[in-house]
């Protein structure tokens, strides 16, 4: 995996409990290699033409960025149909189906799961599915662009600051946080 890790993508869904008793599906897809993730929808009824719907729409996203991926890793939920497979092949993606009850084979999908928990939503009472995508949509946003990762040297998978490594050298750095999602999750940057 090590090897093609940069050409990989997974796929899992992670189901969230709202105050009311209604669960929800959350589908998500990840790149091992960058840990980026990229948050497909938010449902009720992860029916199948809604899987391959959002399937098909991450496609279009992939189709525009210079790097291709060659595998994408699922697990063998029913809800990831045909057709679903399907638009991952028409884009020359071989699909890898994980061994039965064997949550390590994904392991970045399920690290994600447990970090998204752990991080944001054990600690926030879901009301609905539109609060749901708002909390996913901003926790996401803080994963990709402010969070450390210990695989990536600390660094976030898509950065949209400068590192602070060498400001730290000096021992001259002014660092400014921001809460985020009513101080659940905080980020922290360099100061102007």
């Amino acid at each position: 995996m090590r090897t093609h890790r940069h050409s990989m993508l997974a796929v899992d869904f992670f189901a969230v409990e709202t105050i009311w008793l209604q669960r929800l599906y959350v589908l998500f897809f990840i790149e091992p290699g960058s840990r980026r993730v990229h948050l497909a929808g938010c449902t009720a009824n992860p029916t199948a033409p809604w899987v391959t719907q959002q399937a098909r729409q991450l496609t279009w996203v992939l189709a525009e960025r210079p790097e291709e991926f060659r595998f994408l890793i699922r697990d063998r939920d029913q809800k990831f149909t045909n057709s679903f497979d399907e638009m991952f092949r028409s884009a020359g993606i071989e699909i890898i189906r994980t061994p039965f009850r064997a949550p390590q084979a994904n392991g970045v999908a399920e690290r994600f799961v447990r970090t998204v928990r752990s991080e944001c939503l054990d600690q926030l009472l879901i009301l609905d599915q539109r609060h749901l995508e708002r909390i996913a949509a901003v926790f996401v946003d803080h994963y990709d662009v402010c969070r450390p990762h210990r695989a990536l040297a600390l660094n976030p998978p898509h950065p949209t600051c400068p590192p602070m490594a060498a400001d730290l050298l000096s021992g001259e750095v002014r660092v400014q946080r921001r809460d985020r999602l009513g101080g659940v999750v905080h980020e922290y940057r360099r100061a102007a």
